[in-house]
């Protein structure tokens, strides 16, 4: 009888990206690359970084 071999378990599939365009100040476009780059991250990732973080803090129940 064959020993079944385990398969290593399977990395959760990232989540599907969309492209978009979008118009930034250039003030803030050179502001948000500067602080993606000391970040040491793609300007896409880190906008999508910032945008996560402030949906999830506008979501969170106010402290009052």
């Amino acid at each position: 009888m064959k020993k079944k071999t385990q398969q290593p378990p399977q990395k959760p599939l990232k989540p599907l990206k969309v492209k978009i365009s979008i118009s930034l100040d250039s003030e803030v476009l050179k502001d948000i690359t500067d602080l993606a780059e000391a970040d040491d991250r793609t300007l896409s990732s880190y906008i999508n970084k910032v945008l996560k973080d402030h949906v999830r803090c506008m979501n969170e129940p106010s402290r009052e």
